[in-house]
């Protein structure tokens, strides 16, 4: 006769083979697993070691291009700039940046009349009402602001009749100016620049944010009439600044609005300063072209190179 003791026998005797079998059979897929593992992570391995000499490489090869560049720019832009003025925009972008292209105008025989720095209000969706009606409202007296709406364009109109040689108001109607935007927040504290016949503006790369493509429009219209109220405007921007949500890939992607403005979209290299200077010179000349090194770029890395 079969007891009880005989059937829990039995019972804990299946659910030892059973226990057995499992570890038996995770040691085998354990082993299996961590065998793709180790092969995944040595494959990973030498592609990071790849990535990182290709990286490098570039980054040699970028440094070698901006020493090239110190050593020749002088030569490249020497005169061009002889007995013209040029101011500085300076919204998002590096000191170093302006620095670097304030040195180069020097050595192409300009003046630089000083530089402003935007703050991101200006840039701000809520904040462009109380922009366009300050625009109205500091404009010195004979001056006119474009016919477009845009805040880009209203603030690039007010900037333009204080900053263009074309236009220049009064000490007096000019400081007015200069002192609204500032208490407004629109423009950083600091010393205003006299008139120029031309204008840098100085960017960084893509603009952030949910409201990213609002704020990039905005300084790319800017640019854009300043460009219409003096001699001529360049915005160069650092890497990035061409893409979809950076002031000059908007500026390069609006068409007419936009056709008179020279952009440069690696202003952080030796080559891009260099080229900004060039396209300030081109813009006397009455042209204008896109350079650099993004795709976008139709007049490669400087104009007349």
């Amino acid at each position: 006769m079969i007891s009880l003791r005989y059937h829990a026998v039995s019972i804990a005797a299946v659910f030892l083979a059973l226990a057995v079998g499992v570890v038996l059979g995770a040691s085998g897929l354990s082993d299996r697993l961590l065998a793709a593992v180790s092969t995944d992570r040595d494959a990973l391995s030498t592609q990071v070691d790849t990535l990182t000499a290709q990286r490098d490489a570039l980054l040699d090869e970028q440094a070698a291009a901006d020493q090239f560049a110190g050593r020749v720019g002088p030569a490249a832009v020497r005169g061009l700039l002889a007995g013209k003025s040029v101011a500085l925009v300076q919204a998002g972008g590096e000191q170093a940046d302006a620095e670097s292209v304030i040195r180069l105008v020097g050595q192409a025989g300009g003046t630089v009349t000083g530089s402003i720095t935007l703050t991101d209000a200006v840039g701000d969706p809520a904040r462009s009402d109380q922009l366009n009606a300050l625009a109205a409202e500091l404009l010195p007296a004979g001056a006119q602001l474009p016919a477009a709406s845009d805040t880009g364009s209203l603030a690039g109109g007010l900037l333009g009749s204080v900053m263009s040689t074309k236009s220049a108001p009064n000490a007096d109607q000019a400081g007015a100016v200069w002192t609204g935007l500032t208490d407004a927040g629109f423009v950083q504290p600091g010393t205003a620049p006299g008139p120029a016949d031309l204008i840098v503006v100085l960017t960084g790369g893509a603009a952030q944010g949910t409201d990213a493509g609002d704020s990039a429009a905005v300084l790319a219209r800017l640019a854009a009439q300043l460009d219409r109220s003096g001699a001529g405007a360049v915005l160069a921007g650092r890497e990035g600044s061409a893409s979809a949500t950076g002031p000059v890939g908007v500026a390069r992607a609006s068409g007419g609005s936009t056709a008179g403005l020279s952009t440069v979209d690696d202003v952080q290299t030796g080559t891009g300063r260099v080229a900004t200077v060039l396209a300030l010179k081109e813009q006397l000349d009455g042209g204008a072209g896109s350079y650099g090194s993004d795709r976008t770029a139709s007049g490669g890395a400087a104009p007349g190179a």
